[in-house]
């Protein structure tokens, strides 16, 4: 047996030296043919290439496939990009509907509130907020109307909407807006429909602490809460906002005016009433009868 093996042996290695010689001589000469630059051999070349290249369209049906294949799957991948971000795109559409309708809902409402009529002996002057003056234990505005304009101390600001404090400081130019959320001020209010009278006392948040009520029974969450015009601080009926209840069982005051976005205010003028020095001269004195003549005789 070992003997026969060696026989294989001795025929295939020659064979397979053979072969090799001969795949090395072909692509020498392969080599030579596609190096060599001369039109006999370009010629050559391209027949060779119009004889062979047509005839291989069936080894390139898979290669053209997968090539289909990934181009197919790119154009997937991008129609589902496509579709996530106009899903996105709907989200934030749908968002802005919302805050459109907030809007629309919040326009209508000043156009109503513009539309109410006060008190005919105010009248009003309009400022720009200029700056916020405030910190955490002070909250004020300073507006640019002052005593040029005939701006008083004590006169009531309102941001069109509500009540949002009072005059407290008048120069030339400028004068000082102390917000009802200040520690500082107590403001007398009306709850309405229940007519209790209290003090909406600021505590530096955006909601002031309702105090003082006669009979806080009769007070319920959403209540209106208008000036009351108690001290003559104040001109009545101004809305402030509404009534609210916190964790802890208080009421405080949600505040109608947007103190996020204090940019125009208006000062109510209140002109003082004529003061009257002597009362006694509002009543008439009374008139005396005529005396009917007597005829002389």
């Amino acid at each position: 047996m070992a003997k026969t093996g060696t026989n294989n042996e001795d025929y295939v290695r020659p064979i397979r030296r053979l072969l090799t010689a001969i795949l090395v001589l072909c692509l020498l000469g392969l080599f030579l043919v596609w190096r060599i630059d001369s039109p006999r051999v370009e010629r050559f070349r391209m027949a060779v290439i119009d004889r062979v290249v047509p005839s291989f369209d069936w080894a390139m049906t898979p290669v053209t496939a997968s090539v289909n294949l990934f181009r197919d799957f790119q154009s997937y991948q991008r129609v589902y990009q496509q579709n996530k971000d106009l899903r996105r795109e709907l989200q934030q559409m749908r968002a802005w509907k919302e805050a459109a309708l907030q809007l629309e809902q919040e326009n209508a409402k000043l156009l109503d509130l513009n539309n109410v009529r006060l008190d005919p002996r105010l009248t009003k002057v309009t400022g720009v907020v200029m700056a916020d003056s405030g910190s955490p234990f002070r909250q004020s505005v300073l507006l640019n109307v002052g005593a040029r304009d005939g701006i008083r101390d004590g006169w009531a600001t309102m941001d069109g909407v509500g009540l949002v404090g009072r005059i407290s400081g008048v120069g030339q130019q400028i004068s000082r807006v102390i917000l009802v959320t200040d520690s500082n001020s107590r403001m007398p209010v009306t709850i309405q429909p229940s007519g209790q009278r209290a003090i909406l006392q600021g505590d530096n948040t955006a909601t002031p602490v309702v105090s003082f009520l006669e009979n806080p029974d009769l007070v319920r969450p959403g209540d209106r809460i208008v000036s009351s015009g108690d001290g003559g601080v104040f001109p009545a009926d101004i809305l402030v906002g509404q009534v609210a209840e916190d964790p802890r069982g208080r009421l405080r005051a949600r505040l109608a005016a947007d103190f996020e976005r204090l940019e125009f205010l208006r000062v109510l003028r209140s002109h003082e009433a004529e003061v009257i020095s002597d009362p006694g001269s509002l009543i008439a004195p009374p008139t005396l009868p005529e005396t009917a003549e007597v005829p002389d005789g």
